[in-house]
């Protein structure tokens, strides 16, 4: 197989624009002993809570915010329409042990905080984004956990952007003076530079909520890490946009019904050039990928603007028969490299 560099050098000399693709190996590639699994879906599956297992298999259902939000929702119908106390003080509690076990399966397999990421890795990996976002690209993660988040604040990429800014909520007028050290400004939402967005997370990512009338961006502050402020607004019954749905129809139907998962999905739709891929290997239930890549691909018509190809990286030569075997099932050229070649964070 041909080395990640030589993917690199290869699309340098046909000028072609490239982007980047990446999933969970790309955490894995940081630290495989703390990101070995997902700790969302195995918390799903592991949790010894009867009535927490109960309640997935009732909605029928993998998406922890639908869950949280039935639960909120149906304790606050409960407390008006029964006098059963017992069962309201039930409904809460199944509430409470939802989140907090949601923020401990990720606390587990987190650093502490930024800082806790060597700055020689941070540093290294900021480098390999670079590749594609200083150079037009786009960059695509389906991971929720904080890892690029964490590594796109601690450099300050200047062409990392996920569309998040501030709206002016002062009111300015012509007739008073309002010095810009008094002017206020929201939160980080989502939407004013989305058109220019050049990050984009698939599937949702811890920081990032969805308060029903804007989608906002968790931050630091001086008070509190980020997880904390993360806690804070679930305890606040807002809830991180995340897809953990099973199968590829299901993870595309909650996409779908959010306008941030929608737009970003409908933006890997349409990209040209190349993909790269790394630490995502296209299973089974990531039919809705392939579907987008080869939506990008104009369905092999012949076109120049759309997708040519895809370099998928591959760590095992389970990987690279697996592959293989799913080819045909893309509608553009399909190259296998050697995913241990990438030195993402120790390059």
């Amino acid at each position: 197989m041909i080395t990640y560099d030589e993917v690199i050098a290869s699309l340098k000399k046909k000028s072609r624009r490239k982007h980047l693709l990446f999933g969970n190996g790309f955490s894995m590639a940081y630290d495989q002993n703390i990101f070995s699994y997902n700790a969302l879906s195995k918390f799903i599956e592991n949790t010894d809570d009867p009535l927490i297992k109960q309640l997935f298999e009732k909605l029928n259902t993998k998406n922890f915010e639908v869950i949280m939000q039935q639960l909120d929702n149906f304790c606050e119908i409960a407390d008006i329409f029964s006098d059963d106390k017992a069962l309201i003080t039930k409904i809460k509690g199944a509430s409470e042990r939802l989140k907090d076990s949601l923020i401990n399966a990720v606390k587990e397999l987190h650093p502490e905080h930024v800082f806790k990421v060597p700055e020689e890795k941070s540093q290294s990996c900021m480098r390999f984004l670079q590749e594609y976002l200083d150079k037009g690209g786009f960059v695509f993660s389906t991971n929720y956990d904080l890892l690029p988040y964490w590594v796109l604040m601690r450099n300050q990429a200047k062409n990392a952007i996920d569309g998040f800014g501030r709206d002016l909520e002062t009111d300015i007028d012509t007739d008073n003076y309002v010095p810009p050290e008094d002017l206020e400004y929201s939160e980080l939402r989502w939407g004013k530079y989305k058109e220019t967005q050049t990050v984009f997370y698939l599937h949702g990512t811890l920081p990032i909520f969805d308060t029903g009338i804007s989608i906002v961006k968790v931050e630091y502050n001086t008070e509190h890490y980020l997880l904390e402020n993360v806690k804070e607004r679930i305890d606040n019954k807002e809830y991180p946009i995340f897809v953990t749905a099973g199968n590829g129809k299901e993870k595309l139907t909650h996409i779908m019904h959010n306008k941030y998962l929608s737009f970003c999905y409908e933006r890997l739709c349409k990209i040209e050039g190349s993909l790269i891929t790394f630490g995502f290997n296209f299973g089974e239930y990531d039919t809705h990928i392939i579907d987008a890549i080869n939506q990008a691909a104009k369905m092999g018509k012949k076109t120049p603007d759309k997708l040519w190809s895809v370099y998928i990286g591959v760590f095992s030569d389970d990987d690279l028969n697996h592959i293989l075997e799913i080819e045909k099932s893309f509608k553009c050229k399909v190259v296998p490299y050697n995913a241990r070649t990438a030195n993402i964070w120790n390059g």
